[in-house]
């Protein structure tokens, strides 16, 4: 599924997906940096819980061939690729994916507050 359109709201930290069938998903940026498909973030095999990504936003997004996005997040973060079908997957799926990351989170005694973070790392 290609997006008939795409649009970085920088202001709003948000992507905005939009297809032919009619179906438009909003996806924040913490969301993606979260689920980010590089190997930072899945690990191999095994995904590396990402936390204290409360404020980050996308900075940049180009085209990688016609099967993929390259978003680049203004935390530094810019590897792996997002193809189309993943971004399609991550729009479904988001309010599930989403409370799955919460959950996880909170398994973890982790906090999506990057300030609450370091003072939990210091203490």
């Amino acid at each position: 599924m290609i997006p008939s359109d795409i649009k970085l709201h920088k202001a709003s930290k948000t992507l905005t997906l939009t297809y032919a069938s009619g179906e438009e998903f909003t996806l924040p940026a913490e969301f993606l940096r979260v689920h980010s498909p590089s190997a930072e973030v899945q690990g191999h095999g095994k995904p590396i819980l990402q936390f204290g990504k409360l404020n980050v936003g996308l900075s940049k997004l180009e085209p990688a061939g016609h099967y993929a996005l390259k978003l680049t997040f203004d935390d530094g973060h810019d590897s792996g690729l997002f193809t189309w079908e993943y971004l399609y997957e991550l729009g479904r799926r988001h309010d599930a994916l989403w409370a799955d990351y919460l959950a996880e989170l909170k398994a973890a005694g982790k906090t999506r507050d990057p300030d609450e973070s370091i003072v939990k790392l210091m203490l």
